[in-house]
């Protein structure tokens, strides 16, 4: 039989917030010294077991996602004289690859293509998160 621990008055143990009656306070690995339990504690990159961290509470954000063509500048006199059939020339050739952007910045570059007469585009490079964020600085 185990030794006789000494008891707090009343008869019983003291409660410490663990089962077996260890004297160390339970362990919040999300909350350093002085923050709430519930302080977010920043993003690992990775859980434990190499498993990628869990990025779920942010999947339902909403991102504006823009596929630019080419650009042009015009004078108002200009724009005010379009109609129906008129062209407008952009910087960017024929054939060009296009840049895909999330919330106005590049992710990605890619070429236009048809998919049941509806337009799409086939992504040729993927831009890496090392130079998104080397962009950043």
């Amino acid at each position: 039989m185990a030794a006789d621990k000494p008891q707090a008055k009343g008869g019983t143990q003291p409660n410490t917030g663990t089962a077996g009656g260890s004297a160390h306070p339970p362990v919040n690995s999300g909350a350093q010294a002085g923050q709430s339990p519930h302080a977010f504690s920043g993003l690992k990159g990775q859980a434990e077991g190499g498993k990628p961290a869990n990025l779920d509470f942010i999947l339902d954000i909403p991102l504006e996602i823009t596929v630019e063509l080419g650009r042009t500048r015009m004078l108002i006199h200009d724009l005010l004289r379009l109609g129906q059939g008129s062209v407008i020339e952009l910087t960017k050739p024929a054939g060009d690859t296009l840049e895909i952007l999330a919330n106005n910045r590049l992710i990605a570059k890619g070429d236009v293509v048809v998919m049941n007469d509806k337009y799409g585009i086939r992504l040729t490079e993927v831009i890496s998160p090392v130079e998104r964020l080397e962009k950043l600085k």
